[in-house]
């Protein structure tokens, strides 16, 4: 078995390689070591020393470690002050000026959704709590992520009971309703979600959105270069005045990407408006970008 200080040092060189950063692997390395020491096993090679001059010879193996760093740790209602703060003052603001602008739909877009409860709680939130308030204006959320498992298992929807802990109590019994072993969103807080499998570096959603969660992805694992070209790209995508969401413990590159501070402890953002909005009516659409 690879040791815990050969696996750092190979992942403190190969990252980069990868535009990955070992500072957001610090803490969940042991999930990745464990994958590498799997694959160091199916290609019969002893040690880490040995699987780097196998990515050398065989460059297709750098997708394989790639796919090996994804990490898709996620919960319902995870960061309980974010969806407070959500519900409380973003959502109503967002819907008041999507009405006001003639709009008949609120379009989000969660990205590295892993397995679906991060958009799952968007939905079951609005539903439970603004969706009388705004009855004349629907909400979609569109959920990408890289990893097709992670999809699969989103659109199936089921989940035990512990990743449903965090959820409040009145709405996990409005929208979760048993089934054997686990527990299923019921077929009224799933329509509102799309899955798509994508990769951010890949492609992203024609968009625009007037939400967009990104939170613990790109700002955690992805170096600098990459923070600031996709964060480009995804901003692009945002409605002047929407609303950006990225983790709590994590920051933005330095620089003016046109934002402003709405909750700092929450980690959200609002897009400056600016004097000529460059949107049309162009409109998310899965697949596009």
């Amino acid at each position: 078995m690879t040791s815990d200080a050969e696996c750092v040092r190979f992942l403190q060189e190969n990252l980069p390689r990868l535009h990955l950063r070992w500072a957001g692997f610090r803490k969940v390395r042991r999930i990745v070591c464990k994958r590498i020491d799997h694959r160091l096993k199916e290609l019969s090679l002893p040690d880490t020393d040995a699987y780097r001059d196998h990515l050398e010879s065989h460059p297709d193996e750098w997708t394989v470690l790639d796919a090996f760093c994804r990490i898709p740790i996620s919960r319902f209602y995870r960061d309980r002050d974010v969806f407070q703060f959500l519900e409380q003052a973003v959502l109503s603001r967002l819907s008041e000026t999507a009405i006001a602008g003639g709009e008949a739909t609120m379009w989000c877009w969660s990205l590295g959704s892993a397995s679906g409860e991060e958009p799952y709680t968007l939905a079951i939130l609005w539903r439970h709590s603004l969706a009388s308030q705004f009855p004349m204006l629907a909400i979609r959320i569109l959920a990408t992520d890289a990893d097709p498992e992670m999809i699969a298992r989103a659109e199936r929807g089921c989940y035990p009971s512990s990743s449903l802990k965090e959820l409040p109590e009145a709405w996990r019994k409005e929208a979760v309703g048993p089934s054997g072993e686990e527990c299923c969103i019921k077929p009224a807080y799933r329509a509102p979600v799309t899955f798509l499998l994508q990769d951010i570096r890949e492609g992203i959603p024609e968009g625009p959105f007037h939400l967009i969660l990104c939170r613990n992805l790109l700002f955690t694992y992805f170096d600098e270069t990459q923070q600031r070209k996709l964060l480009r790209a995804i901003l692009d995508r945002l409605v002047p005045g929407g609303a950006f969401v990225i983790g709590r413990t994590e920051n933005l590159p330095e620089g003016d990407f046109g934002l402003e501070g709405w909750s700092n402890r929450a980690g959200i953002y609002r897009k400056i408006i600016r004097a000529v909005a460059r949107f049309g009516t162009a409109r998310a659409v899965p697949g596009d970008g």
